[in-house]
C-alpha cells in the first residue's frame, strides 16, 4: 500500500478536486479516466502525464480551436456489436458516427500540430481508426440519422413504390373528401387526416353510413368519426406491406453495418481510450488555469523545496475575496522532517494538508499552485494522520486510532515515504502522550522518513531542537494584534499564546494569574522567551522587506543613472563628431577659396581692383567660419531652483546649488557639477527647434499659448488616436517641452499598447513609463523628451 489511510483523498480534499475534474469533462470517457486517477510513484509516467497537461494548457493559452466536443458512450454498445446477428438502431449509429468523427478530427489536428503539442500527439499513435471506414458508415445515413434511400437499390425501389402508392391514396381520398364536403357530411373546417398510418376522412356521426368504408377512429365527443374509404383500402394494405418490406431491408442494412463495426472493435476501443485521455487532459488543464498552477520542476528522488505554495481548495474558495498567504516549505536531505508548532487556528493543520494535497496532486499528474522555482520530488508512499479518528464500529477512541496509524507508519514507512501527522501525541494524558509521541518520532527519524507533524508539546520542541535530522517550525503570530499571520517560519518553535488569547477574550486577571502560578515560572519564562523571539523575528522580517524594497529602488535608480549617463556621453560624442565634420568642411572650403584667390591674383597680375575684390571675398569667408560666441546670462541672474541648460544644448535641468563659480545641476535622476558661466536659464535660452520654427514663419507664441502637455485619448478608436498623437508630439518637440502625459485609460490595454509602440519609434523621446499608481498608474503614460 503506497497511501494510507484508505480515505486519504477525503482527508486531504482531493475528492473535491476529482469532482471538479469530472465536471470539466465533456463525456463519459473523460469521467472514466478521472475515476481511474491514482497516486503514482513512477517518475517517467508522472513526467509524461504532466507533459500532456502542459500541451493542453498551451492549447487554451494559444486560443486554438481544438476539435474536441461532446460524444456518446461507445462501450455501452460494444456487447451488442460483439453478438452475432445483432444490430444497432439507426439513432445509435448516428451517435456512434458522430463520436468517431470527433476522434478523427482530434487526431488530424494533433498530426498537423505535432511539433507544437508532441506529448498529446503521441496519444494518436495507437489510434488505427480508418477515415474510409467512418466515411463508409456515414454514406449510409442522412443528416437526420436515418438510412438513406440510396443505401441499397432494394431500399430505393421499395421507398419509391411507397411514395407512389401514398400519392394514389392521397388523390383518391382527396376526391372522396371533396364529394363528402359537397354533401355536407364533413364537419365545418375539418381536413383529411391520418390514423394509424392510413388516410381517413372525418365524417359527422349521423352521416357515417353514407360513406362506404371502415371506421378507423372517432372523436372524444363521438360527434365525428374517421372513415377509411373502401376504395383506398387495397392501396393502404399495399402501403402497409411495403413498409414492412422497408423495415426488413433497413434491418438487413443495419446488421451488415454492425458486422462491419464488429471487425473494427479493437480500433473502437483504442479510439475510446484516446478520447478519454484527451478529455482528461483538457479537464486537468482547465483546473490548472483555475488554480493558476504550474508544471513543477520534477526530480526522481524525494524532495520538498516549495516556494509560495497555496492550498488548492483554499485558493479556489477565497480567490477574488481576500489575499491568501503562501507557504514556503523546504525539507533537505540532512533535515527531512519539520515539527510545526504555534497557536490554535494559526494554520498548522492547513500547512500539513497543503503539503499532502500538493504532493498527491503531482503524483496523480496534476499541475500544482507553486512558484516556478520550486522543486518537487517523487515519494514511494504517502501516509497521513489528520483529524478525528474515533470509530464506534471498531470501538476505537480518538487516541487509539492515532496510535493505530502510528503503528502502521512504523511498520511500513521508509526513506522514500512522506509522513504527515497532525497534533502528534494529543488525545491522552500530556505526560504520557508526549513521551509516546517522542518515541514514535525518534523511531520514524531512524527510518529516515520525510514529513511534517504539528504539536503543542514542549518535550517534542526540545527534542527537535537537539537534533540535526528534524527542524522546529512555527506559524507566525502577530503578538500585538493577537492574530495569526499564516506564515510558516522554519527554524524555531512557536508559542501557543494560550495566556494572551485568554486575556484577549476577557478572562478575569486573577484567573490568568492563577494559571501562570500553576504552569510555573520555568514554563512561563520559556513561553515568554519564545514570544520575544517570535516578535523579534517578525520585526527582522519586516525590516528585511523594507531593505529589499529600498535595494530594488536603488537598483532602479542606478540603472536610470547609467542609462542617462550613457545617453549624455553619446550626445557628447555626436556633438564633437558633428563639430569635427563641420570644421573639416569649413577647412576644405577655405583651402579651396585660398587656392582660387592665389590663382585669380596670378591671372590678373595683382591689379589693385581685383586684389580688393578678392580681399572682400576672404573677409566674408572669415566671417562665415568665425566661431559663434553665445552670450551667457550673468551669474547673478541664475538662482538656485531655476531651470537651466548648458549653453548650446537643449537638455533642461534644475539648479540645485551654487558654490563659487561651480554649480550643482540635476538632469533627470543624475546630478553633475559644471562651471556657472556655461549655464543659461531655460526660459531665456531659445532652443534650436524654436529658432528654426521662427525662421519658417511659425507663430511660436500662439502655439505655446494653446499647447497643453496632457493629451486625453480615452474612449477614442485606434485610427483616431494616431493623428492626434503625432500632432501632439510634433508640437511638444517644436516647443521644447520636457515632460508630457498621455491619458489612455486602462481597459483591455489596446490603446496603451498602440501608443507605446509609436513612442518607441520617436527618436526625440528619452523615456516613457506608467504614472505613479496613486495618480493613475498604467492608465497614464508619462513621456520624457530629450
Amino acid at each position: 500500500m503506497n497511501t494510507y489511510p484508505p480515505d486519504i483523498e477525503i482527508k486531504l480534499g482531493f475528492d473535491q478536486l476529482r469532482t471538479r475534474l469530472e465536471n470539466y469533462c465533456l463525456g463519459p470517457a473523460g469521467h472514466e479516466k478521472v475515476n481511474w486517477l491514482r497516486f503514482d510513484s513512477d517518475f517517467e509516467n508522472i513526467n509524461r502525464m504532466l507533459s500532456r497537461v502542459d500541451d493542453s494548457i498551451k492549447i487554451f493559452q494559444r486560443g486554438e480551436l481544438f476539435p474536441l466536443s461532446t460524444y456518446s458512450d461507445l462501450p455501452t454498445y460494444f456487447n451488442t456489436i460483439r453478438a452475432e446477428g445483432s444490430y444497432l438502431e439507426e439513432e445509435v449509429f448516428h451517435t456512434v458516427i458522430g463520436t468517431l468523427q470527433v476522434v478523427l478530427s482530434a487526431r488530424q489536428f494533433l498530426i498537423k500540430t505535432q511539433e507544437v503539442y508532441p506529448y498529446l500527439y503521441a496519444l494518436t499513435v495507437p489510434v488505427s481508426l480508418s477515415v474510409s471506414f467512418v466515411q463508409e458508415l456515414q454514406s449510409k445515413f442522412n443528416d437526420n440519422g436515418k438510412i438513406k434511400d440510396q443505401a441499397t437499390p432494394e431500399l430505393a425501389q421499395i421507398r419509391k413504390k411507397i411514395g407512389q402508392e401514398q400519392e394514389r391514396v392521397r388523390k383518391l381520398a382527396d376526391q372522396l373528401f371533396r364529394h363528402s364536403v359537397g354533401q355536407g357530411w364533413v364537419p365545418e373546417g375539418a381536413t383529411l387526416t391520418v390514423r394509424d398510418g392510413r388516410m381517413v376522412i372525418p365524417i359527422l356521426a349521423e352521416h357515417k353510413r353514407k360513406l362506404k368504408g371502415f371506421m378507423a377512429d372517432e372523436s372524444a365527443t363521438g360527434q365525428t368519426v374517421y372513415i377509411e374509404p373502401a376504395e383506398s383500402l387495397e392501396a393502404n394494405n399495399e402501403i402497409r406491406d411495403l413498409q414492412h418490406a422497408e423495415r426488413r431491408e433497413v434491418i438487413r442494412i443495419l446488421k451488415d453495418l454492425t458486422t462491419l463495426l464488429r471487425t473494427y472493435l479493437p480500433a473502437l476501443h483504442d479510439a475510446w481510450q484516446f478520447l478519454g485521455e484527451l478529455d482528461l487532459n483538457r479537464a486537468k488543464a482547465k483546473l490548472a488555469l483555475d488554480l493558476n498552477a504550474i508544471i513543477p520542476r520534477l526530480v526522481k528522488q524525494p524532495a520538498v523545496n516549495w516556494i509560495n505554495a497555496y492550498h488548492p481548495l483554499l485558493y479556489l474558495t477565497l480567490k477574488g475575496k481576500r489575499e491568501i498567504v503562501p507557504l514556503t516549505v523546504d525539507l533537505s536531505e540532512e533535515a527531512r522532517f519539520i515539527l510545526v508548532s504555534g497557536p490554535n487556528a494559526g494554520g498548522k493543520s492547513v500547512c500539513l494538508k497543503t503539503i499532502g494535497l500538493i504532493q498527491y496532486m503531482v503524483q496523480c499528474g496534476l499541475p500544482v499552485p507553486l512558484s516556478e522555482q520550486s522543486v518537487v520530488g517523487i515519494f514511494d508512499s504517502l501516509f497521513l494522520d489528520i483529524g478525528d479518528q474515533q470509530s464506534i464500529d471498531n470501538d476505537l477512541s480518538t487516541y487509539s486510532s492515532h496510535l493505530k496509524n502510528m503503528n502502521f507508519f512504523l511498520a511500513h514507512a521508509s526513506g522514500s515515504s512522506l509522513v504527515l501527522m497532525d497534533e502528534l501525541g494529543s488525545g491522552t494524558d500530556p505526560n504520557f502522550g508526549g513521551g509516546i509521541a517522542e518515541a514514535i518520532l525518534s523511531s520514524l527519524l531512524q527510518k529516515k522518513i520525510w514529513g511534517a507533524a504539528t504539536t503543542h508539546y514542549y518535550n517534542l520542541k526540545l527534542f527537535a531542537s537537539g537534533r540535526n535530522d528534524i527542524r522546529n517550525a512555527s506559524m507566525q503570530f502577530d503578538i500585538k494584534k493577537l492574530q495569526p499571520l499564516f506564515q510558516l517560519d522554519i527554524g524555531k518553535p512557536g508559542s501557543s499564546f494560550a495566556l494572551e488569547i485568554a486575556r484577549k477574550i476577557g478572562m478575569p486577571a486573577e484567573t490568568i494569574q492563577h494559571a501562570e502560578e500553576i504552569i510555573g515560572k520555568e514554563l512561563t519564562g520559556l513561553e515568554t522567551l519564545m514570544k520575544k523571539v517570535a516578535e523579534e523575528k517578525l520585526g527582522v522580517t519586516r525590516k528585511q522587506h523594507e531593505l529589499q524594497a529600498q535595494e530594488q529602488q536603488l537598483k532602479t535608480e542606478t540603472n536610470r543613472y547609467r542609462q542617462l549617463s550613457s545617453e549624455l556621453e553619446t550626445k557628447k560624442k555626436e556633438i564633437v563628431n558633428r563639430a569635427k565634420e563641420e570644421a573639416a568642411s569649413l577647412l576644405k572650403e577655405t583651402n579651396r577659396e585660398i587656392e582660387k584667390t592665389i590663382r585669380h591674383i596670378r591671372e590678373n597680375k595683382a591689379e589693385k581692383k581685383e586684389t580688393r575684390k578678392v580681399r572682400q571675398g576672404l573677409e566674408q569667408l572669415a566671417e562665415k567660419v568665425k566661431p559663434v560666441v553665445k552670450k551667457n546670462i550673468p551669474a547673478e541672474k541664475i538662482n538656485e531652483g531655476d531651470l537651466v541648460r548648458l549653453a548650446g544644448q537643449e537638455v533642461t535641468g534644475k539648479l540645485i546649488s551654487i558654490k563659487g563659480n561651480q554649480a550643482l545641476v540635476e538632469f533627470g535622476n543624475m546630478r553633475t557639477t559644471v562651471k556657472l558661466n556655461l549655464l543659461v536659464r531655460s526660459d531665456l535660452a531659445e532652443p534650436a527647434s524654436i529658432a528654426k520654427a521662427r525662421s519658417l514663419g511659425i507663430n511660436v507664441m500662439e502655439k505655446r499659448s494653446s499647447f497643453s502637455p496632457t493629451l486625453d485619448v480615452r474612449g477614442k478608436r485606434a485610427e483616431e488616436v494616431m493623428p492626434a498623437l503625432e500632432r501632439f508630439l510634433d508640437d511638444a518637440i517644436l516647443l521644447a517641452q520636457h515632460e508630457l502625459k498621455i491619458l489612455h485609460g486602462k481597459g483591455e490595454g489596446v490603446l496603451r499598447k498602440i501608443i507605446r509602440e509609436h513612442l518607441k519609434r520617436v527618436k526625440e523621446i528619452a523615456s516613457f513609463a506608467d504614472e505613479h499608481v496613486e495618480r493613475g498608474g498604467d492608465g497614464i503614460t508619462v513621456v520624457v523628451l530629450k
